[in-house]
């Protein structure tokens, strides 16, 4: 973990280049050692287990939220006074544990960031924007956070942190986005004349691909039929499959491609948002 967070900042380029590489040396440290103390065969276990019961599964779950996020284009501009300002990042807050903290990020950064890009000071949007939709807004599903998703996987009910943290987690957004609130509005009134505006405002707002929303449905539905229903076992290397887990993760793949084949793939970009780069990152996967 402080190999991600300090390596791009000190050193970029060597990260950039070798950052499989230095993950890979990581697990070395306890793959190795695990085989040199216990034997191979508990060290095959570790990694298949980490890899059909937890990587596998997280990897397809990121992969449909963002190719069915990435299909969700807002189009048109609002004014970035704070109320504005507020709304969104409320709305993003709650959409963060319906369609993950990446996914709502991928929704709502570029509409917020033309909303205030004529605004003198508009960076303290975009931290409280990283704060409330890109964290603490996916507190309360395993959708919301991956580690939450973990804690689901290892038998944590779906519903767990809805129940439990709905309290702490609306206290928490709610204080953070008054203090946005309070101090957007002393920096909107800092700004002064604002610069001219690169993209005006007052176009009507547009939602395109919004068979995506459906998709995410579907993500949510097969998750809850894999935690509900039983269809028995088998054993692969060493581990114990559920078939309703793979039955899950077969059909986040194909939540995957009906995203792409429904989203229209355009080459234009449209109000600074291009639709293409997307679809190519998913297709990296596939």
């Amino acid at each position: 973990l402080l190999s991600i967070a300090l390596f791009p900042l000190l050193a970029p380029h060597f990260w950039e280049h070798h950052f499989g590489k230095i993950s890979a040396l990581w697990a070395a440290l306890v793959i190795v050692p695990l085989a040199l103390i216990f034997g191979p065969t508990p060290a095959i276990h570790a990694v298949s287990h980490t890899a059909f019961l937890e990587y596998i599964p997280f990897i397809l779950l990121l992969l449909a939220l963002f190719t069915v996020a990435g299909g969700i284009v807002v189009s048109g501009n609002l004014h970035g006074s704070p109320a504005t300002n507020t709304a969104i990042l409320g709305i993003g807050t709650i959409l963060a544990s319906i369609i993950g903290t990446t996914g709502a990020s991928m929704v709502l950064i570029r509409p917020i960031m033309r909303a205030n890009d004529d605004r003198k000071h508009n960076v303290h949007v975009i931290v409280f924007f990283i704060f409330l939709v890109s964290n603490i807004g996916g507190s309360l599903t395993p959708l919301g956070d991956p580690p939450l998703f973990l804690g689901f996987l290892r038998g944590v009910d779906f519903f767990w942190t809805t129940t439990h943290l709905f309290g702490e987690t609306l206290f928490v957004a709610g204080l953070v986005l008054v203090v946005f609130f309070v101090f957007d509005t002393w920096m909107y009134r800092q700004d002064g004349h604002s610069k001219p505006d690169p993209t005006p405002d007052g176009n009507l707002i547009h939602i395109s691909g919004l068979p995506n929303l459906a998709l995410i449905g579907v993500v949510i539905a097969a998750i809850l039929f894999a935690a509900k229903v039983d269809l028995g076992s088998f054993q692969l290397i060493g581990q114990t499959v559920k078939w309703q887990n793979v039955l899950r993760d077969l059909i986040f793949i194909g939540v995957v491609f009906a995203s792409l084949k429904l989203t229209p793939d355009y080459d234009h970009v449209a109000n600074g948002f291009s639709w293409g780069p997307i679809h190519e990152v998913a297709k990296l996967f596939l």
